[in-house]
């Protein structure tokens, strides 16, 4: 995971920049509103388009706003995406 440092008034802070992917699954810190927790990413970039796998709502999220919200991240390799 991808580490930057941001200058501010008091120093420096550390960011760590979560990397996603088209049909990863995202554990998040809060459950959607269903009771499910985890959400597949359908579409990156600057807003990012993922569906939850409790309720199938489709949601449109900035991602900035995503990448707060994540706890982890669930990668998909080829083996599970062909089954």
């Amino acid at each position: 995971m991808p580490i930057f440092r941001r200058q501010h008034k008091g120093g420096f802070t550390e960011v760590k920049i979560i990397t996603f992917s088209q049909g990863d699954i995202l554990e998040m810190k809060k459950p959607h509103p269903c009771g499910a927790s985890r959400m597949r990413v359908l579409r990156v970039g600057s807003d990012v388009r993922v569906v939850c796998l409790g309720c199938e709502r489709d949601m449109t999220i900035p991602r900035v706003k995503l990448e707060r919200a994540v706890k982890r991240v669930i990668m998909l390799d080829d083996e599970n995406l062909s089954k």
